[in-house]
């Protein structure tokens, strides 16, 4: 059953390509460059050389991550300034964590998970700040990570539909810290780990392989959703799990495996877990994420706003497939090129806007990096 739409809390959200792109570039762009100038600043201060060095790549390398996400904003209504703070802020955490596990030499699952506890915290208003660091060689960031958290829990503490959100954004939180967690210990711990995990967890979801699950928890995309929708006074704990659901796993899996596309061949070079290597060839790597296509964009069309989320799944086509990396991969780069199609003229455009985009205006940044 499709929901009503939701009363509105401002201007509506774009439904089509040519409301939402002048949107995204006036309105959703210069406030993400803000904020990211705020927190470049921050990190720039950070007395421990390494913290600093992985806090300032983390958003120089990752500035597209906070621009797509920003994009949810704009379903936020009159306080889509507010979730714009908190979607760059919440994913800063999320970059910067994974550049630290990423580059760590401990392997130790439990200093993972300690760092990845602040995650949680910031979807916790009231919540302390712990010694996230304690854990580790690098300590001293002074007083960055906290701040990053304290930004998330000042925002989500005024938003009227927080309560009906929280339990889904907990959740989604959780998927997302276990995954880092395992796939940054050691080599030969790691599928062994997402494999157990995903045994404990594959009874609750449409059937999929272990490494599909894990990469639909690699995504913030069902946060900053949740998080835009409980911005409006109307959000109710049922639209609350209709997101979960559409998003969980579809919309996120599609995301993060379309990442792992595109990177499939940086990956090997680095000898790091690359979820589509697992599937056995292009033709079922192909169907696999035309599936996962699908059923997002079948399972947002119980959602509000409807058409806003379709132009999200549409754009991730363009986006990925647009990416540079893919030139240098024949395999990836037929892929692509089957996958774009299923975006129809809207998958097309997002793919040159993005194209253009990373080229011309932005000197070619990447996309969003799990």
């Amino acid at each position: 059953m499709t929901l009503a739409a939701p009363r509105r809390n401002g201007t509506p959200p774009p439904t089509n390509i040519l409301t939402m792109t002048p949107k995204v570039f006036l309105q959703v762009l210069p406030q993400v460059h803000e904020h990211l100038r705020h927190w470049t600043d921050l990190a720039r201060a950070i007395p421990s050389p390494e913290l600093r060095k992985q806090a300032l790549a983390s958003i120089a390398d990752k500035t597209f991550h906070c621009e797509g996400g920003g994009t949810y904003g704009l379903l936020a209504g009159d306080r889509s300034q507010e979730a714009i703070r908190f979607i760059v802020a919440y994913q800063t955490i999320s970059d910067y964590l994974d550049n630290l596990c990423d580059r760590s030499t401990s392997l130790d699952p439990d200093h993972f998970r300690l760092l990845h506890t602040s995650m949680r915290h910031a979807l916790t208003p009231g919540a302390e700040p712990d010694d996230y660091y304690r854990l580790g060689d690098e300590q001293d960031d002074g007083g960055y990570l906290a701040a990053l958290v304290r930004t998330c829990q000042v925002v989500l503490a005024g938003l009227p539909g927080y309560e009906s959100v929280v339990p889904y954004l907990l959740e989604l939180a959780d998927y997302y810290c276990d995954l880092q967690v395992f796939k940054h210990v050691r080599q030969e711990d790691r599928v062994p780990l997402l494999q157990t995990w995903f045994d404990q967890h594959r009874k609750a979801w449409p059937p999929m392989a272990w490494y599909e699950f894990a990469a639909s928890s690699g995504s913030t995309l069902g946060v900053f959703c949740l998080v835009a929708y409980a911005c409006r006074k109307d959000c109710t704990a049922r639209l609350a799990r209709d997101i979960r659901d559409a998003y969980f796993p579809w919309v996120q899996g599609l995301h993060i495996l379309l990442d792992y596309l595109i990177d499939q061949e940086e990956d090997r070079r680095g000898g790091d877990l690359n979820f589509c290597s697992f599937y056995l060839n292009r033709r079922e790597l192909v169907a696999r994420l035309s599936h996962f296509y699908r059923q997002a964009d079948s399972s947002i069309s119980v959602l509000p706003d409807r058409g806003f989320h379709r132009l999200v799944v549409r754009g991730l086509l363009g986006v990925y497939c647009s990416d540079k990396k893919i030139h240098g991969q024949k395999e990836v780069r037929i892929a692509a090129r089957r996958l774009i199609l299923l975006g129809g003229g809207s998958g097309v455009f997002f793919y040159l806007v993005a194209w253009l985009y990373r080229r011309v205006a932005a000197g070619d940044p990447r996309p969003a990096t799990r």
